[in-house]
């Protein structure tokens, strides 16, 4: 694990560019995807979605409503179809009254207040649905953010940034969007075929019995044709999460890509996941599109047979030809609402896979503040610390830090120094609570720092490290993360104190110039720059600076030590250093090696004992014969 992760400057989160190999954008929940615990997370979204209970009822009435106007219109039209009829009838036969077209004028009034009324509820449900699945995706996203927030570092080591944000993004997608088509089409489906059935069976109930025989061969239909495409919707949105991931990782990494002449070997996995993504994409795409010509064609056969079957029933008196044409209208009703049915289930399944995904990680345990006593604002902090017989390890089996126990005054400077993996980040990592130690303590003036909450403790620390972060906005709004509060005047200030003025005012738009999403559009080092004016703007009592310098010119260099020696003085400050050389002034130099401290004393001190960290000075400088 690298030292040098990438944490907030003061208020420590981790950030940075999120790996996609795993989840690419659009790797959402696919049709077909079962949960593992269907009953179970079913029972927490419904319990989530309770505070909607009265919207959702109304959708429920308003559809139900919806469907039932528009059922009754068939029967209603079946009515002017047998006036037109007798008409014509009597027409033919010489007789008076011919076709009584006031009759057939009201019926078709009567039947557009029905639509009408039937649209207008079909509008409410859709409009409270819409706006009671956008409140559920406000809620859940919030929830999700706050929980990003909570959550402790370890959880981060073990679940990649690309996993996490493909739960705040595409499963909430796929869970809303399919609560929004899942709920109101299951309500009109089942109200249709009820509807339907009972207008069937007061119709004609020998036509009925023909029309359910098409049901079994359209089921029996759609069952094969989803258990042989739902492999393939898998495996499209597989090699689409691997292919975005490709992409996404080259793009970010070109200039590397193209230093090191990695264009074919890149082109080349490209290919192979594109021609697996092609493979599985037509597959899917050919089989979801055979089902609705197979359905066609299953419907055509039922209205065949209910054409003869009617043909036979109304040559004997026992229908009318109204009541047939109605009859074929409510057959084409009938069998869209079955399709409907099986097109949900696999919704149903997203909408629930989505959600246990979601649910679990907002079930994953937080960090714990434990019996917070003591709170930084009622105290002045002088910034003493010390480490007494700490021991820490990412996991139980593997210990990092075994035993280092460290004294450290008020306004001292003490520069840490070791080889890579020596545990130098850790260290800082866990004076600022983002890990919880696995034995001994560290104290801030005295109190053990579990007794303060992270976020008092974390007020105290101010940080710059080698690895720069940097938002996408404004560069007085990088600078015054710092320090929310502060006015511009005191941004321009500390900007002038890290040595950032005179840069920044070169820059189009000086201090209201836009960083880009990785703030490209500047150099490393006035990266490096900007965020030492941040810490420098936090103005807290106790300062890590991990390798700060790294990034920037001897020039620069020398000029961000003064504008450090002015930041440090009267505050302890902790500075990682590999240039010995920028560390010889320190008050107090802890040497550290796989975990423990080697050596500890000020530069002459160290060097005078001819050790370890003479080995390590030296090294630096030896001449090459």
């Amino acid at each position: 694990m690298s030292e040098n992760q990438n944490l907030s400057q003061k208020n420590g989160s981790a950030a940075g560019r999120p790996p996609m190999g795993r989840r690419g954008p659009g790797a959402a929940v696919v049709p077909g995807e079962k949960a593992k615990d269907f009953r179970g997370s079913s029972r927490k979204l419904i319990e989530y979605l309770k505070p909607y209970h009265l919207a959702l009822v109304f959708i429920m009435v308003f559809a139900a409503c919806s469907t039932v106007f528009s059922i009754v219109g068939p029967r209603i039209l079946a009515k002017a179809t047998d006036e037109l009829v007798r008409g014509v009838t009597r027409m033919m036969a010489g007789e008076e009254g011919g076709i009584r077209f006031d009759y057939i004028g009201r019926i078709l009034l009567l039947l557009m207040a029905l639509y009408g009324v039937s649209a207008l509820f079909s509008f409410l449900q859709s409009f409270i649905m819409a706006n009671v699945s956008a409140k559920v995706s406000y809620r859940m996203r919030n929830a999700l953010m706050e929980k990003v927030d909570r959550l402790p570092f370890s959880y981060f080591h073990t679940t990649s940034y690309g996993d996490v944000l493909s739960r705040i993004t595409n499963d909430v997608d796929t869970l809303t969007q399919s609560l929004n088509s899942s709920i109101t089409t299951l309500i009109t489906s089942v109200a249709t075929i009820a509807g339907v059935l009972i207008m069937m069976l007061s119709i004609s109930w020998q036509l009925t019995l023909v029309a359910l025989c098409i049901i079994p061969l359209s089921l029996a239909l759609v069952l094969v044709i989803v258990k042989h495409s739902q492999k393939y919707f898998l495996g499209q949105q597989k090699y689409l999460g691997r292919v975005n991931g490709h992409v996404e990782e080259m793009y970010g990494g070109h200039v590397v890509l193209k230093a090191f002449g990695g264009e074919e070997k890149s082109i080349a996995q490209f290919d192979r996941e594109n021609e697996q993504l092609y493979r599985m994409g037509w597959k899917s795409q050919f089989l979801s599109g055979v089902m609705m010509p197979a359905m066609t064609f299953v419907g055509n056969l039922g209205y065949v047979a209910i054409c003869i079957a009617g043909a036979v029933l109304a040559s004997s008196g026992a229908m009318t030809v109204g009541g047939i044409q109605a009859f074929i209208q409510y057959v084409r009703s009938f069998t869209q609402p079955i399709t409907q049915l099986a097109n949900i289930s696999n919704l149903f399944q997203s909408m629930i896979a989505a959600s246990e995904r979601v649910f679990e990680f907002l079930g994953e345990a937080e960090e714990t503040e434990g019996n917070v006593s003591l709170s930084t604002k009622d105290m002045e902090i002088r910034g003493d610390v010390e480490f007494l017989h700490v021991k820490f390890g990412y996991r139980p089996d593997k210990i990092v830090i075994r035993d280092f126990s460290a004294s450290v005054k008020a306004g001292q400077k003490v520069a840490i120094v070791g080889p890579t993996g020596a545990g130098k980040t850790t260290m800082v990592k866990l004076l600022m609570r983002f890990h919880d130690l696995s034995g001994g303590q560290i104290l801030l003036d005295g109190h053990d720092i579990t007794e303060f909450s992270r976020r008092d403790l974390r007020d105290e620390f101010g940080m710059v490290l080698q690895d720069t972060w940097l938002y996408n906005g404004t560069i007085m709004e990088n600078i015054r993360y710092g320090n929310l509060e502060a006015t511009d005047e005191e941004v321009i200030a500390a900007a002038r104190a890290a040595q950032v003025d005179h840069f920044v005012r070169t820059l189009p738009d000086g201090y209201q110039m836009v960083l880009n999403e990785e703030a490209s559009n500047i150099s490393q080092g006035q990266k490096q720059l900007l965020t030492i004016a941040r810490a420098v703007l936090a103005n807290a009592r106790i300062l890590i600076l991990d390798e700060a310098t790294s990034s920037v010119d001897t020039r620069t260099e020398l000029l961000i030590q003064k504008a450090m020696d002015n930041l440090t003085r009267g505050r302890t400050s902790f500075i990682i250093a590999h240039r010995l050389s920028t560390i010889r002034d320190a008050d107090l130099i802890l040497c550290m090696k796989e975990g423990d401290i080697v050596e500890q004393g000020t530069h002459e001190e160290l060097l005078q004992k001819g050790g370890f960290y003479a080995n390590l000075y030296n090294s630096q400088f030896e001449q090459a014969g």
